[in-house]
């Protein structure tokens, strides 16, 4: 089957709505990471994305009959974009199913084109069994986001055009992963010409369905996926682009979302296009290959598959990029509550830049600092941390303690008077309209609230960080409590953040 797809990506309807996107240089991370690094300008397609190669390529070889029905498909966004402009262009009706978390950017760009949205669950594989409900009862062709051999070969014109444009020596290239049908694609042209080059698909790691699948040797379905990349956000792979990624890809890297960020922001510096999430996953991956193979001089393509972003979401990218690449220490430090140990703290931290500073008066014999500094790496972060202890001032590295990165830096405040038995547990739920007044009415219980923060960070979660008072004696209940939530939560009662600032 996989020898196929050479004629099929060869003979692929997509250029009557797709353009052959530029492949560039990105100068300044090339620098960074010592290899040259070049960007597969998928963002710049019509619809800001690769999606609709593969869905008119699908919906162009369907009968008139067919068309004159009408067609339906579930997706998070891009896809959704995809299959609108191609019914546009094809005089045909199209309903999208699209789950309540998608951006709302996405959501208008679909209905600008003319496409009716119906907006249905929490993640896309709700939005999926309904759409397959929808096409059932109405008797309209269902289009495939990735799972679908006419797709999958619309998306592989995009290893066709590298080819083309990168006659030189290949090392890897670099694709998402949601479904698996952009990686399909690319890796059954490349591989069929120069097995040589690696192919290399990026996942988060917290929706790591096609890593979990090879790893496992079988399709693996994932009882929740992280939503911040939700162009990639996919419980389940398609059988067929298993199949093909099992033979044909030769690795998956994962990253999380601090790496997104920095990786968003990087060719932010060197195109001054914002990526969204999902669309920055292969430059992550790029990042982090050269990292750990050490290699230079090497030829490295990554695909920049997307750029619907909801500009809601850039601070939360904002405040994460540095994190992500390693170049902000975020520290909480002890020092002695007496004339000159503020002054002599600050001089410690010597020029770097501060990019966040509270001070809490702890008791008469020392106060607690949050800070977060600006630093090359995490080796100097390592060293400016031994300076401090060096010094007498006890100091905890928080740069990757989620509560402190989350909810602390914004809630610096002190210990409370009177709290007994106090317990904190950090929650997470999808976020969309009502959802924080649903997450309150589960926490009606009759349990004191002493502590509560949330912020909408725009972006995948809702993120509340709960303080309440559980004598020892109703611990049973609370966690009779915990286990008939729906939320994912954490015990942070022991978090060296909690204890410093606000225990």
């Amino acid at each position: 089957m996989k020898n196929s797809y050479l004629e099929r990506i060869l003979t692929a309807r997509v250029y009557d709505v797709a353009i052959e996107s530029p492949l560039e240089l990105a100068p300044n991370l090339s620098t960074r990471i010592n290899n040259q690094l070049f960007l597969k300008r998928e963002d710049v397609q019509d619809v800001f994305s690769f999606k609709v190669r593969g869905a008119y390529n699908k919906m162009v070889k369907l009968s008139p009959a067919a068309l004159e029905r009408g067609v339906v498909t579930a997706s998070a966004g891009n896809h959704a974009q995809g299959v609108a402009l191609a019914a546009q262009r094809l005089g045909c009706r199209a309903t999208i199913v699209m789950p309540v978390t998608t951006p709302q950017i996405k959501l208008q760009a679909v209905e600008a084109r003319g496409a009716t949205v119906v907006s249905y669950g929490d993640s896309y594989d709700e939005a999926y069994a309904h759409a397959h409900e929808f096409a059932e009862k109405n008797q309209v062709t269902f289009v495939h986001p990735y799972d679908d051999p006419d797709v999958i070969a619309g998306q592989g014109t995009i290893g066709m055009e590298i080819l083309r444009q990168h006659p030189g020596e290949i090392h890897a290239i670099f694709a998402p992963i949601g479904g698996g049908g952009l990686i399909s694609g690319v890796a059954a042209y490349v591989k069929r010409l120069y097995p040589e080059i690696r192919i290399i698909g990026v996942e988060p790691v917290d929706a790591d369905s096609m890593y979990q699948s090879l790893k496992k040797n079988r399709r693996v379905r994932l009882a929740r996926v992280g939503l911040f990349a939700d162009g990639v956000a996919v419980k389940q792979v398609g059988v067929e682009t298993f199949h093909l990624c099992r033979e044909l890809v030769d690795e998956i890297l994962l990253v999380d979302t601090d790496a997104i960020c920095a990786a968003i922001k990087d060719v932010f510096e060197d195109t001054r296009a914002i990526l969204e999430p999902s669309g920055a996953l292969s430059i992550a991956g790029a990042k982090a290959y050269a990292k750990r193979e050490g290699i230079r001089g090497k030829n490295l393509i990554a695909i920049a598959s997307g750029a619907n972003m909801n500009f809601d979401r850039l601070r939360h990218v904002s405040e994460r990029a540095e994190l992500g690449e390693q170049r902000e220490a975020v520290m909480a430090v002890t020092i002695p509550e007496e004339p000159g140990s503020f002054k002599k703290f600050c001089a410690m931290l010597g020029p770097r830049s501060i990019t966040e500073f509270n001070y809490r008066f702890a008791g008469p014999k020392e106060a607690h600092v949050f800070v977060g500094v600006s630093v090359r790496n995490r080796e100097e972060a390592a060293k400016l941390i031994k300076d401090l202890e060096n010094n007498g001032l006890r100091t905890e590295d928080l740069s990757d303690n989620e509560m402190a990165k989350l909810h602390i830096r914004h809630l610096v405040g002190g210990h409370a008077r009177d709290v007994k038995n106090e317990i904190v547990y950090r929650f997470e739920f999808p976020d969309r309209p009502g959802a924080l007044m649903q997450f309150l009415n589960s926490m009606s219980h009759h349990w004191n609230i002493s502590l509560f923060h949330y912020r909408n960070h725009g972006a995948d979660y809702g993120r509340v960080l709960v303080g309440m008072e559980v004598p020892p004696e109703e611990k049973a209940d609370f966690k009779a409590f915990l286990a008939q939530l729906d939320n994912r939560y954490w015990d942070e009662t022991h978090n060296p953040a909690y204890k410093l600032f606000l225990g």
